[in-house]
């Protein structure tokens, strides 16, 4: 907060005049000025906080409204808005974090989705604004791309103006990226905002926004993730932005003008890396203009210096926008005006004076005031790392009028250029334009013919008028023509710079010793009025002391004794007035004395005596002593005490670096500067190295030989080292490898002797370029050598402490790189690890390689070199199923194709990242063993042979890749196909480990798939032995006995077991290809789900009309009010559904009036706990309020208090409360077991409302999968047309008992509808033509709602035989076949239509409905596939023909399994999903429910935990989702047909005993739909305990939490529905039950003292007159 507080200047100036003077004002001197000198705050002392308020997170922006007097701050997470007067908490507002991505588009755009996990996200504010004008705070934060919201000025916690806005029906709202893209979205990139006030006579306010660039190639965006960018086409650097809240919200945040993109600057994608800006401020300037004036936008910004470009530095700019002024002027475009001008604060010292980066900037009324810092690392940055400077708006002005001159009139390319890299630019180049005058207008602020943007090339120079470090922030204030400049640092200090005021001037002071008493004379400047006042000397906390003036430009400080527990300590010294010590004098540049302590830090005499140079006066005596006035000079200190030195050798060159550290190696410098030597050669000390008494570092001399002697250093005294440090001659012999790649990366080892002397070795390659990565020994150096330019050979320079080389004459050749022509295979599970064969060329020279994916993989893998042309590379993992580019690093580089780039295969940028190989990544391969089992037998000693079942993939995996184990022992792989693997296991399975596993391995994916279980002790074999013989002895005689009775009996079972057997095998293999069949139409339609409109949701209002008004409500005969349905252009039919709480409130306008009064105060009595309640129990005591009444009544209160879903939470639990305690007094076990009160259908309604984000966001696509996957399962055989029993079936009832074979016939349709034109359509040869039309509707129109769809009745389909012959085909004509009396219908075998028929539909003018339904036909005269048994005289006949008859069709029941299987894994998928809990978006309103039936059940005593689980599956699983698994067609736009509602009703009951605790008792009498199911029922139940145990474990929810998540719930559908209409419809059933409510609430104590039965009599009394009548008028 520290550098913002900078800009509350104005509030420290108000605090301060509400003190009265503290000494008469000298006439000379104005007194806005002494207040303004007593405020500000020198560097000895701090501003005194007067209030505070403390934020937990990081604080980002603040804004004041001096208007109402209110701060509002905007922190990490926070928005406060608090009282200027005292900083106390007015209101506030949560903001994040929030579960977020910034890969990911905003959640607010509609059909967003999101393939990359979202994580919980901190929103750092970018933009707080205040727009007094539309009552508005402009909020924008990092989240969500950088979205912003409008909060309510004077309560922050509200919203004013919801956006997106929720969109009525009639004209939905179109919402772009680019609306929700506003601010930066990363805590570390800028974002500047500035609300403009709306231009004379036209709409509202606008947003000038500035944002850097986060999208791809930027520093802020997400590494090695992904190339999907919302930023760059969303996002532009510049732009202004609509702010119109009272206007159209679908234009809200749009792009200012039309066409919308014009009114932006966004840098091109190739330039952004040039031009990185960074935001400081925007301003307008004059903020208030006089009338006629030209109104300015100002944009302060950085284009930041390149990373890794050590010559790039930071360019600080100005840029410039003109705004409309006049009621008539035309709005110009963003880039039209813009001209931007760099602003340069330099000293007189040249470039490295230069202050190159923007930090701050404060507009003046005729300057601007700006903070700039110098280069980070930059040696001037260390002395004074930041600097002001003022710039003025004149020469601004000046500067653009010029440029535009010399753009247009006098071309002058020195001076000015075009933006060529802004997108909306005109570019290229300035140029003149003939006979054309400018105007001024057109010189300030350019025009649509001139070009544009502009850049001015010469920066507007200024000199620094103070330099400080740590500069942050700058603010100005003007008081009577004095300006005050004040200056935020980083570390939170206010400094203010005042000119021609009373201040200290800097002189410098001798350092004092501690405890002695001084006299400080401290001089003055512009003090002659100030003469006489009554000062103190302040030295920091309670160090005062007196002040004496001496004349008009001095003052002295008496008998200043200041303490020191350090070395030495600085003091700050200012002065104050005296008995106010928060009022300083000036001091631009401060006074400080320096207290020494010699007794502290100086343990040796060197280091004592050492201290005189400093001016401490201290003496050696048995330690440092402070030097009293009448000692003597100090003496000589003990000899210099040597004790270590380092390195311990070198060459003989000299140049060594040698560090010497021990004790009393002198006082200073000079005493030791030519006092070391090494023998007979002198070391010459560095001065920047050395450390008084304790190290020095000097250079070593030549040498004229190898030589060994100690050091000695001699400071008056003469001290030696114990080591010796030796002279030596380094040599090099060899280099290997001597060739290598010139894209560099070969490590090189060179040999020779002596290599590890010295301080500083260098290697040189061509001698110039530096070997990195050193690592060197006694007889060896290694290091990695860098680029080289051309293949050739170069020299290798070997040299120590930056002298000659080494003589050796080592070369290395820089070869031509590696090539890379091909990998194989393309292919990779996702797990990776499969072996891709690397082909090239020159591999010879690869020491080591490694291959990474592109975004989706995971770490790199280590590779293996073959031979000169072949590499092996394990492939590496990925995180998803995707195709993705290689990337290759040979020698630690990476792999550039330059024969790519070369042949223009790849554009350099693509060929540095290796982009011309690409793997694509498939789901891992799926084994099991042939029969799926999961334990397999074996006897040890025998033979084992496997046989795995692969599912088919299209990896194209080899033998050699599988890797099959049983336990530690492999098992040797004989046979591969593409389904099936055959191996053996040849050597003996020990018997002692009992189980083994069975694995297979492909690459980095292993999957056990059974375990392996090994045969008893040799004891049971010989017993099973006996055991065997005596009961084959029994067999033989048995068999000799009854031999020739049973010979026919044996053929017979031979026969059927023959028959079992193969249809076992072919009910597997039917499962098999069915699954892989399905599995592959699935992927198909995934895919395109993805790709169009996605899955048919119904819009919330109308799942929840369907699901509260099902058949209950008297509101159901109107529930579809659907109008004539008319065709499209595309053939689709328009049929919108609408219910009467979706429309208007239909009465005529004579009764308006007084009903809506009525409805008005019936509202309120409503929402009245007591009345509502009272309401609810009389209705439900009458006995003609039938169950049909209850459910209808408690659908329309869902309705009517919908916008209020935490009261209507509180009604519904005090109504249950009610229901539990009747039900605890008889079974409460049964308790909300069925529908049969008003609470029970409320709660029905209530998880209906609670759980639709979860059903649509979580369940919805595999329950839509699963719909899909059944419809096209049961269309793959044949289906009656008129029985509806089908081939494929999950239901028994709906199966055919026939074998009818069906052949598939791909036809070729041509359709004028739903978008496309022709297609190959599948079909049997066994399917009417109204099937035939139904499947090819259903292919056309598949991305279309089905209430769209046409009939198919309303289409003709017609075949063209021949090139001349067609015929219209229909399920009825002349040609039909006549059986047994019954005339069949027709179908495409019928008519012979062959594979490949081209076929036509069309639309038919007028329907023919002569045929009707086919299924409604008369059995008696029609059928289809197969003529009905006679069941009616079935009875009549002997047991024995029935039970004949029975037994034959009960085979196929067998279809029952193959469809089960086939759909095994989307119901799976289904059941996962319901009975499982997303982090990210918990169950609340689940836990919460289960949460408070377990507070009831504890209340009452009851601890059975099978009665709770009775009660939360009777609450969810079977009130919601067994409703929902029934009636598909509540939450999709989809036809549900007879034949898929009784497959449902099927997996509805597995479901429903998946949730109960009864154990199943089941026989072979029992139901089909019950056994179908029965082998995962125990599966399914584990998993339904699992969900209640994760639903309890969860943390509770307060009230408050669940009261804020059911607001939030009614506020994302509000006005979905008309209450009105719901009113009016309860008011009947109030009117009908008039009396009984009436005695109800005079029998209700606390409605009689709430007089609630006047105020019903008043609704009455309003609506009783005319409701029937208006009823039946309208």
């Amino acid at each position: 907060m520290a550098p913002r507080a900078a800009g509350g200047a104005p509030l420290s100036a108000r605090a301060a005049a509400a003190s009265p003077p503290p000494f008469p004002t000298p006439p000379r001197c104005p007194v806005q000025l002494l207040l303004l000198l007593l405020l500000g705050a020198a560097r000895a002392g701090a501003l005194e906080i007067q209030r505070r308020f403390p934020s937990p997170t990081p604080t980002n922006n603040f804004a004041l409204d001096g208007a109402a007097g209110t701060v509002y701050l905007a922190a990490v997470n926070r928005l406060y808005q608090l009282s200027g007067a005292n900083l106390s908490l007015e209101a506030e507002a949560a903001v994040g974090p929030v579960p977020d991505s910034p890969l990911c588009h905003a959640p607010q755009l509609p059909q967003a989705s999101c393939e990359h996990p979202r994580r919980l996200t901190d929103n750092y504010n970018k933009i707080l604004q205040l727009d007094p004008g539309q009552g508005l705070v402009v909020v924008c934060g990092s989240i969500y791309q950088g979205f912003c919201q409008l909060r309510r000025r004077g309560n922050i916690s509200a919203v004013a103006v919801r956006f997106p806005p929720a969109a009525p029906p009639a004209e939905p709202v179109t919402v772009f990226p680019s609306m929700l893209n506003v601010a930066a979205n990363h805590p570390n990139a800028s974002t500047v905002g500035l609300v403009l006030p709306p231009a004379a006579g036209a709409g509202g306010s606008r947003l000038l926004v500035g944002a850097t660039y986060t999208g791809y190639g930027s520093s802020f965006f997400p590494r090695n993730r992904s190339l999907e960018d919302h930023r760059f086409e969303n996002t532009p650097e510049i732009a202004i932005r609509s702010l119109d809240a009272r206007g159209d919200l679908a234009k809200l945040f749009t792009f200012d003008l039309n066409p919308s993109d014009d009114n932006i600057l966004k840098i091109k994608q190739g330039a952004k890396e040039q031009h990185k800006l960074g935001f400081v401020s925007a301003f307008l300037h004059p903020p208030d203009p006089p009338p006629g004036a030209q109104p300015y936008a100002y944009l302060a910004l950085n284009s930041e210096a390149r990373a890794g470009d050590k010559e790039s530095q930071a360019r600080s700019l100005l840029a410039r926008i003109c705004l409309p002024h006049g009621a008539g002027s035309d709005a110009k475009k963003l880039t039209e005006s813009y001209i931007q001008l760099g602003l340069q604060c330099a000293g007189g010292a040249g470039r490295g004076d230069l202050y190159s980066r923007l930090v701050s900037v404060f507009p003046a009324r005729e300057r601007l005031f700006a903070v700039f810092e110098r280069p980070q690392g930059s040696p001037a940055a260390r002395a004074a790392p930041a600097a002001l400077c003022a710039f003025r708006f004149a020469d601004v002005r000046a500067a653009i009028r010029a440029a535009r001159t010399a753009c247009f009139v006098e071309p002058a390319p020195d001076v000015v250029a075009v933006l060529d890299s802004v997108v909306q630019g005109t570019g290229p180049a300035c140029e003149r334009k003939r006979n054309i005058q400018l105007q001024p207008e057109q010189l300030d602020c350019g025009a649509a013919h001139l070009q544009h943007p502009l850049s001015i090339l010469q920066p507007l120079k200024a000199t620094p008028v103070f330099r400080a470090p740590g500069l942050t922030s700058v603010a100005v204030a003007s008081v009577n023509n004095y300006t005050a400049v004040f200056l935020g640092t980083v570390n939170g200090r206010l400094l203010k710079s005042p000119q021609d005021c009373p201040r200290t001037l800097l002189s410098p002071l001798a350092p004092v010793p501690t405890g002695g008493s001084q006299n400080i004379l401290v001089p003055l400047a512009n003090a002659a009025f100030f003469q006489g006042t009554a000062l103190e000397c302040s030295f920091g906390l309670e160090e005062i002391f007196e002040a004496v003036w001496v004349n008009e430009s001095i003052v002295r400080c008496d008998q200043v004794v200041l303490h020191t527990t350090q070395k030495s300590q600085v003091f700050p010294l200012s002065l104050q007035l005296k008995g106010q010590p928060a009022r300083f004098l000036d001091s631009p540049e401060p006074m400080t004395v320096v207290v020494y302590n010699c007794a502290m830090g100086s343990p040796d005499c060197s280091q004592c005596l050492g201290r005189e140079d400093l001016g401490h006066l201290c003496v050696w005596s048995d330690g440092c002593r402070l030097r009293g006035p009448l000692q003597p000079m100090p003496g000589t200190c003990p000899a210099p005490e040597i004790r270590a030195i380092e390195p311990l050798s070198g060459p003989l060159d000299g140049g060594t670096l040698l560090t010497i550290r021990g004790r009393n190696l002198g006082r200073r410098l000079s005493d030791v500067a030519h006092g070391v030597w090494i023998g007979g050669v002198a070391c010459e000390p560095l001065p920047d190295r050395y450390t008084v008494s304790e190290e020095i570092v000097c250079v070593t001399g030549p040498a004229p030989g190898p030589l060994s002697d100690i050091v000695t250093v001699n400071a008056s005294k003469e001290g030696k080292s114990r080591d010796r440090f030796s002279y030596v001659l380094p040599l090099v012999h060899s280099l290997e490898p001597p060739m290598g790649p010139k894209a560099g990366g070969t490590r090189i080892t060179i040999h020779g002797n002596d290599l590890h002397v010295g301080s500083e070795l260098q290697v040189l390659v061509n001698d110039t370029d530096p070997c990195t990565e050193l690592m060197r020994t006694d007889t060896s150096i290694t290091c990695t050598v860098p680029e080289g330019a051309l293949p050739a050979p170069v020299p290798v320079c070997v040299r120590f402490e930056r002298r000659g080389c080494v003589h050796g004459n080592l070369t290395f050749w820089y070869m031509q790189n590696p090539v890379i022509t091909a990998i194989s295979p393309r292919r990779s599970p996702v797990s990776g690890g499969r072996t891709i064969t690397v082909a090239g060329e020159r591999f010879h020279m690869v020491q080591n390689v490694s291959m990474a994916v592109h975004h989706i993989g995971r770490e790199p893998t280590l590779c293996k070199v073959l031979n000169s042309t072949l590499i092996t590379c394990p492939s590496p993992g990925a995180l998803s199923n995707a195709s993705a580019p290689v990337d290759f690093f040979i020698n630690g580089r990476a792999y550039a194709d330059e024969v790519a780039v070369t042949e223009e295969l790849l554009d350099p940028e693509e060929a540095q990242r290796g982009s011309r190989f690409r793997l694509d990544y498939l789901p891992n391969p799926q084994f099991s063993t042939a029969k799926r089992e999961k334990w397999i037998k074996h006897h040890p000693g025998e033979p084992l042979t496997l046989v795995i079942h692969k599912e088919q993939d299209s990896l194209g995996l080899q033998s050699h890749e599988y890797r099959v184990k049983i336990g530690q022992v492999s098992c040797d792989i004989q046979i591969v196909s593409d389904r099936i693997i055959h191996c053996s296991v040849n050597e003996s399975l020990g018997a002692a480990e009992g189980q083994l596993p069975i694995t297979i391995q492909v690459g980095n994916f292993n999957q056990t798939i059974a375990t392996l279980q090994l045969g008893g002790s040799e004891t049971a074999i010989v017993v099973s032995i006996v055991i065997c013989s005596v009961l084959l002895l029994l067999s033989v005689v048995a068999l000799f006995i009854f031999c020739t009775k049973s010979r026919r009996a044996e053929r017979y079972w031979q026969k059927t077991l023959l028959q079992m057997e193969e249809m076992e095998s072919q009910i597997r293999e039917e499962i098999r290809k069915g699954f892989a069949e399905l599995q592959t139409d699935m992927t198909d339609l995934t895919k395109e789900l993805n790709r169009s409109q996605g899955i048919p949701f119904l819009e919330y209002k109308h799942f929840v009309t369907r699901t509260f008004f099902p058949k209950c409500s008297s509101l159901y005969e109107e529930r579809y009010v659907l109008p004539s349905q008319t065709l499209n252009s595309q053939g689709s039919s328009q049929a919108p559904e609408t219910h009467p709480l979706l429309g208007e409130w239909k009465i005529p306008e004579s009764c308006r009036p007084n009903m809506e009064e009525g409805i008005s105060l019936f509202s309120s009595l409503l929402n009245n706990k007591h009345f509502l309640i009272v309401f609810v129990h009389a209705l439900e005591q009458q006995k003609d309020f039938a169950v049909r009444d209850r459910c209808s009544l408690a659908s329309l209160l869902t309705i009517a208090l919908h916008g209020k879903l935490e009261y209507y939470t509180s009604i519904m639990k005090e109504l249950l409360v009610d229901l539990i305690d009747a039900s605890a007094a008889k079974n409460p076990k049964l308790m909300l077991r069925r529908t049969e009160s008003v609470v029970e259908k409320m709660l029905t309604n209530w998880m209906s409302i609670c759980m639709y984000s979860c059903l649509r966001e979580t369940v919805g696509e595999p329950f839509f999968l699963l719909l899909c996957a059944i419809k096209q399962q049961i269309n793959k055989g044949s289906i009656d047309a008129i029985t509806g029993k089908a081939r494929y079936t999950l239901n028994e009832e709906w199966l055919l008992r026939e074998n009818i074979e069906a052949k598939p016939r791909n036809l070729n349709v041509s359709f004028q509808g739903c978008g496309m034109d022709s297609l190959s359509v599948r079909a049997m040869d066994t399917d009417t033509l109204t099937q035939v039309k139904e499947k090819i509707l259903e292919a056309f129109c598949k991305n279309v709602p089905y209430s769209q769809w046409p009939r198919a009745e309303d289409v003709d389909l017609e075949w063209f035989a021949s090139s001349t012959q067609s015929y219209i085909l229909r399920d009825l004509d002349d040609t039909s076949v006549v059986e047994d009396g019954r005339k069949k219908l027709n179908t495409l075998a019928h008519y012979k239509i062959p594979e490949g028929a081209s076929l036509a539909m069309s639309l038919i003018d007028k329907k023919d409905n002569t045929l009707g339904r086919v299924k409604d036909l008369d059995t008696e005269k029609y059928f289809h596939l197969v003529l009905p048994t006679d069941e009616l005289a079935e009875p009549k006949k002997s047991h024995r023909q029935s039970h004949r008859k029975k037994v034959l069709p009960e085979i196929y029941l067998t279809r029952l399994l193959s469809t089960k299987g086939t759909l095994q894994k989307f119901l799976d998928d289904l059941f996962k999903a319901i009975l499982s809990i997303r982090e990210d978006k918990p169950p609340l309103a689940v836990k919460y429910f289960f949460d408070f039936l377990e507070e009831q059940a504890e209340k009452r005593g009851i601890s059975d935990p099978d009665t709770l689980h009775i009660w939360k599956t009777n609450s969810l699983p079977l009130r919601f989702w067994v409703n929902i698994l029934k009636n598909p067609q509540f939450v999709f736009d989809i036809d549900k047909t007879d034949h898929i509602d009784a497959c449902l009703s099927v997996i509805a009951q597995a479901f429903i005993d998946a949730c109960s605790i009864s154990d199943l008792q089941l026989g072979k009498d029992s139901p089909t739909n019950k056994l179908l199911y029965a082998k995962e029922i125990p599966e399914y139940r584990k998993i339904v305990q699992r969900y209640y145990k994760q639903i309890q474990d969860m943390t509770p929810l307060s009230e408050q939490e669940m009261n804020a998540h059911l607001a939030e719930e009614s506020r994302k559908y509000q006005n979905e529905f008309n209450t009105n209409v719901a009113m009016a419809e309860i008011y009947k059933y109030a009117k009908r039950y008039r009396p009984q409510i009436m005695a109800a609430l005079e029998a209700n104590p606390t409605a009689r003292r709430t007089q609630l039965q006047h105020k019903f009599e008043q609704v009455v009394a309003l609506m009783e007159d005319n409701i029937y009548e208006c009823y039946s008028e309208a």
